[in-house]
């Protein structure tokens, strides 16, 4: 089942949690006066509309039918004098439900991104990226609808059909009761028709996000498409699922249609009995002519709240369910804190040591069994081997982002879980296979590690990364936009920014992480450059298929099965004609054949062009 499945299944399911909801009123609590002022100035209006309906009884019963201007003046005043009342009360709840709103979002999305930085590494492995951006979007705001408007509406239709009901037996209680009968009838109704509404709904959200996962798969994809002509069959596939998705839509529209006639022929049917027995009424004068009057505009306004409940019950139940996935963002605890003792020693230079050190990300599935190194001070350490052997996972436990399950792991002389996570993480510099450079110019990119370095210290750590001289090359220089992602720029370039930034920063340790493979080999000669000036004195981590890129490094560790199987420097691992010797002899074949294929030499000129 996809995440996408999952969430509109749970939306939909999510029934009321009363410790839920008083999570979610929590939210409020700093903010109670705007909630009660909101709430108060609603009552007050909803009152003030059953008052009007009875002075428009008056107006007719006493002004009108009596012909007494007077008493018609009189009261003509005092409404225009509560509905200036009533319009400043409207803009204040609307004021303080707006304002109480926009607080609820804000502190909810603090909350979360607060959070979000201090969770481990491995939440963000296991958590997709869109589950978590619906969180900090469209569920903040359904909860803060939902302790607003939400709010807004239950206290409206609340104090309509009490103030309506409260008039309608001082006026007749005979009436009244008719119209209180034909209520459990129209809650029936719409229960049902609600019901089977959302259900329908369900289904249209449901293909709605495969038709857009449809879209974004054939957008990224197109490529791929064009090369494999799979466009007629992506199109069939897409007119299944809009023809699917067009007759779910037109079932929840065609019952969405036919429940207001519904609704409105129940209503037509009481007001015409108020009618019909309110005219006996009259005949034997129980009841006068604005007293029918004001009874239909009352029946409305005891109606169409309870018509509104169904929908502000089927919001409150979303709003429920979307505060239990961002309450179970919050409350995710990391797996990676730091200890009530931990320190900043002020370096972490020093040698790293894993002894004994075990590690799994699935139980029952061990990545690092027993495992020990000793990474001495300035050293540059190569790790190789096949994919999935453990490389990557020893430069994240070097981070921290993970901790050995079993074992230590040393730096200088403390177990690093003694120190701080900032005192290890701000003294790391990582540079990845794919580079992410945010959005904004190659200057704010590279001052991403050093917010304070001036535009002397930016440049110059972009030449002995060697970025400088396309940079300026650039038509706004350090200046120019990179783009979402970097995607102005091509892989290369992104890469020697990646070092530069890294430069700047001035790590204490370095981690390379296939830093070389994403480029061709023309590039590569360029980021090589980059990577030894930034190597220089620093203990280095360097994981790399291609093994061209890593002869120089001082130790070059092979890993299999998350066990060291060969150790030794490039020289000494060839003559020893084991695994690496294998590796590196195969690789180097390979290359001497893609060098004199005439496809491989265009791609490479076009690749240095692009720099």
């Amino acid at each position: 089942m996809s995440n996408i499945q999952q969430f509109e299944e749970e939306e939909f399911t999510t029934q009321f949690n009363g410790q839920t909801i008083l999570r979610i009123f929590a939210q409020v609590r700093p903010y109670w006066y705007w909630l009660l002022g909101f709430l108060v100035a609603i009552g007050l209006v909803s009152a003030l509309d059953s008052v009007f309906t009875y002075l428009s009884k008056l107006i007719i019963d006493e002004g009108i039918g009596k012909k007494n201007p007077e008493i018609l003046v009189h009261i003509l005043v005092l409404y225009s004098a509560l509905i200036v009342i009533s319009a400043v009360f409207v803009l204040g709840f609307i004021y303080f439900c707006g304002l109480l709103g926009e607080r609820v979002r804000y502190d909810l999305r603090k909350k979360m991104f607060d959070h979000l930085q201090a969770l481990s590494f491995s939440y963000f492995d296991k958590t997709p990226v869109g589950w978590i951006m619906s969180r900090v979007t469209s569920d903040t705001d359904r909860i803060a609808e939902l302790v607003t408007w939400g709010m807004l509406d239950l206290t409206w239709g609340v104090m309509n059909i009490g103030t309506a009901a409260v008039f309608m037996l001082a006026i007749n209680w005979q009436l009244a009761l008719m119209v209180f009968v034909s209520i459990p009838v129209l809650i029936v109704v719409a229960a049902w028709f609600k019901k089977r509404i959302l259900v329908e709904y369900r289904d249209v959200r449901k293909l709605n996000s495969k038709i857009t996962g449809a879209f974004n798969e054939n957008i990224t994809g197109v490529r791929v498409v064009k090369a494999l002509s799979r466009e007629a069959g992506n199109l069939g596939e897409f007119q299944e699922l809009s023809g699917a998705m067009y007759r779910a839509g037109y079932k929840a529209a065609w019952l969405s249609a036919l429940f207001f006639p519904t609704v409105q022929l129940i209503s037509s049917f009481a007001v015409a009995a108020i009618i019909w027995y309110g005219g006996v009424q009259v005949d034997q004068g129980f009841l006068t002519v604005g007293g029918i009057q004001a009874f239909a505009t009352y029946v409305t306004f005891m109606l169409w709240p309870i018509q509104e409940m169904a929908r502000i019950y089927a919001e409150m139940q979303r709003a429920v369910a979307s505060a239990e996935r961002v309450f179970s963002l919050v409350d995710a605890v990391p797996d990676v804190t730091d200890t009530p003792d931990a320190i900043d020693p002020g370096t972490i230079r020093g040698d790293i040591r894993f002894e004994h050190v075990d590690f799994y990300y699935e139980k029952g599935k061990p990545v690092l069994q027993d495992f020990n190194l000793h990474v001495r001070r300035g050293e540059t350490i190569a790790l190789v081997g096949e994919t999935g052997g453990g490389k990557s996972t020893i430069v994240n436990l070097v981070c921290r982002f993970y901790e050995p399950k079993r074992g230590v792991v040393r730096i200088g002389d403390h177990d690093y879980t003694g120190l701080t996570l900032n005192a290890i993480q701000s003294r790391i510099g990582v540079v990845l296979q794919t580079p992410h450079l945010f959005s904004g110019t190659i200057r704010e990119n590279l001052r991403y590690g050093k917010l304070d370095a001036t535009d002397d210290e930016v440049e110059a750590a972009a030449k002995v990364a060697g970025a400088h001289d396309f940079i300026v090359d650039l038509d706004k220089g350090y200046d120019s936009e990179v783009g979402e992602g970097g995607n102005l720029l091509s892989v290369g370039q992104k890469q020697l920014i990646s070092l530069a930034r890294a430069v700047l920063a001035q790590p204490e340790i370095l981690v390379m992480d296939e830093a070389t493979s994403s480029v061709d080999t023309l590039t590569e000669a360029l980021i090589q450059r980059g990577m030894e000036a930034l190597m220089q004195d620093r203990t280095t981590f360097v994981i790399a298929h291609r093994l061209s890129t890593i002869r120089r490094a001082d130790r070059i560790v092979v890993i299999e099965k998350g066990r060291i199987t060969e150790m030794g420097s490039h020289g000494e691992l060839l003559r020893t004609r084991g695994k690496y010797y294998d590796l590196y002899t195969r690789q180097f074949r390979d290359e001497l054949m893609r060098e004199y294929h005439p496809w491989e030499r265009e791609q490479q000129a076009k690749g240095a062009a692009a720099l």
